[in-house]
């Protein structure tokens, strides 16, 4: 049973209040992720109450930080309070009449994920006079064998996936530490892409920053930029500088050391590191920023890995704490410092770097709300196809909408968690209900919320889609069985249908918008170029 909870309402001005005192507070948006898209408080982080128990530890991790939750004032927030409460925490809030009342009073909403950073990007550019170049302008620079070199600046695998004509992956922290070696000779001419924007941007002013001898211009628009200018995408590519010199590791020291100075960045030891874990008064994350196979070879025990590109474009998907401590780890310190100067700008006071990385191998283990479940409760990949064979199970899919598109068991309905019991209404149950998901983990939480009188007996399959998958049995793309809609999504510009060009444009001019939308809120906390 879930613990008596107080959940405390505020009223907007008071959650205003709070976000401008100064303390640690946790914003928490509880609706579905496309919802939460189509307008949501700044400083919200996304946390649908469909995955509360699989991801809130990580990103709320102290027990007594103070938590306001916003919904639609439609009982998520007295959901999740219950579940929170049972889990520990104490400093429960809601926000009274949640979205719509915060609208009501004149504040600001923002559609689109990832908001802050991406409206970091676009001052950014505007502060610096970040200089950038048109597709067109690059294809004809390429066309007449102008010296220069295209960096993509994004994740190796959003890379592969799709890049620019010759474009070498440089993911964005690693852009100060490799960027000699990627162009030598200071006639060379620097274009770093991404995607879209904030990370070209970011990238390229990073370059800027550093006092790289070349010069540094962003693709206006990155690869949308180039696909929607009529070009041609590579995808496949595996460009990359894996190795660094000794003369650029020297220079990207003393480029990445003379900004921490500029920024007032500290660096600490593991003694140091050790006092910060012990004050109880404070959250601590503790990130590794180096490159994802850096991380997986070896890492500081208990850090998580978070390449600095992706920390500094996607904060909120990493912290959920406001005004909390972060420190970065880095063996060669330069990927630390440098998305640690970004940090400081975007308004996070307490950011130190460790210049250690560490031995441990594998990620931490998650912390999932909630007690453990009996294991008559579950089904082995062999039973539950036992019970698929005779027609004696309907199985209901809790994974992400995406991943059910990719791949499902066959015959499996599509279910949000927290809509659960709707989406029963509409599907023709038959024999066991089976729930699964990626990895069982979500569908093992889902089990005795679907158990009820009306409804056929619950059961989970343990370990999930993955388990079937590694079991050898089959998983299909080609059937869509939706007893709800895919809400739990929000689907970047390529993944929307037929219409990618349309979304890629409004998804641009969204992002350009954001500067003055910032500017009318008021709460951002940037403080661009305002180093000690």
């Amino acid at each position: 049973m879930h613990m008596k909870h107080d959940l405390r309402p505020l009223a907007p001005h008071e959650v205003r209040a709070m976000l401008a005192d100064g303390g640690e507070l946790a914003l928490i948006d509880l609706r579905e992720e496309l919802i939460f898209s189509r307008g949501h408080l700044l400083h919200a982080r996304s946390i649908p109450l469909s995955r509360l128990e699989l991801n809130f530890a990580r990103l709320v991790p102290r027990l007594d930080t103070r938590i306001v939750l916003c919904d639609e004032a439609d009982g998520l927030a007295e959901r999740a309070a219950a579940v929170l409460a049972s889990a520990g925490y104490e400093d429960l809030f809601a926000l009274a009449g949640g979205a719509a009342a915060w609208a009501g009073t004149g504040l600001e909403l923002f559609s689109g994920v990832n908001v802050p950073s991406k409206a970091f990007g676009e001052l950014v550019e505007h502060a610096c006079a970040t200089p950038s170049i048109s597709a067109d302008e690059l294809h004809q620079m390429m066309r007449a064998g102008r010296d220069l070199v295209v960096l993509d600046s994004r994740p190796f695998d959003e890379y592969r996936r799709i890049s620019i004509p010759t474009g070498v992956n440089v993911p964005g922290a690693e852009l100060v530490l490799r960027v000699r070696d990627a162009a030598p000779s200071p006639d060379t001419l620097v274009v770093v892409n991404c995607a879209g924007r904030t990370r070209s941007i970011i990238g390229a002013q990073s370059l800027r920053n550093a006092g790289v001898p070349n010069r540094v211009v962003a693709l206006r628009n990155g690869t949308m930029g180039w696909s929607l200018a009529g070009h041609q995408c590579d995808s496949g590519q595996n460009r990359r500088v894996p190795h660094v010199s000794a003369a650029a590791l020297s220079w990207a020291r003393s480029a990445s050391d003379a900004l921490a100075r500029r920024f007032a960045v500290p660096r600490i030891d593991r003694e140091k590191l050790d006092t910060l874990r012990r004050d109880r008064t404070r959250t601590l994350y503790l990130f590794d920023v180096r490159n994802p196979e850096e991380y997986e070879a070896g890492h500081f025990p208990g850090a998580l890995s978070a390449p600095g590109g992706q920390l500094v474009q996607a904060t909120d998907q990493y912290v959920g704490t406001l005004g909390a401590r972060v420190v970065l780890s880095d063996d060669l310190e330069v990927r630390a410092l440098m998305t640690a100067s970004w940090l400081r700008q975007m308004g996070w006071k307490d950011v130190f770097v460790l210049a250690e990385a560490g031995n441990e191998t594998g990620q931490p283990a998650a912390h999932i709300l909630g007690p453990a479940l009996p294991r008559e409760l579950s089904l082995d990949c062999a039973e539950l196809a036992e019970l698929i064979a005779r027609n004696a199970a309907t199985v209901v899919d809790l994974s992400l909408s995406r991943e059910y598109r990719k791949a499902h068991i066959p015959g499996a309905w599509f279910a949000i968690r927290s809509r659960l019991p709707a989406a029963l209404k509409k599907i023709p149950l038959q024999g066991t209900l089976a729930l699964t998901s990626e990895d069982g983990a979500l569908a093992s939480l889902a089990v005795r919320e679907a158990a009820s009188p009306a409804n056929a007996p619950a059961r989970y399959l343990s370990g999930g889609n993955a388990a079937w998958r590694a079991a050898g049995r089959p998983l299909i793309a080609d059937e869509t069985r939706m007893a709800d809609e895919p809400v739990d999504m929000w689907l970047k510009p390529y993944e929307r249908g037929t219409d990618t060009q349309n979304a890629m444009r409004e998804y641009l001019a969204w992002e350009v918008d954001l500067l003055s939308r910032i500017e009318r809120d008021g709460s951002a906390g940037f403080t661009l170029g305002s180093g000690a």
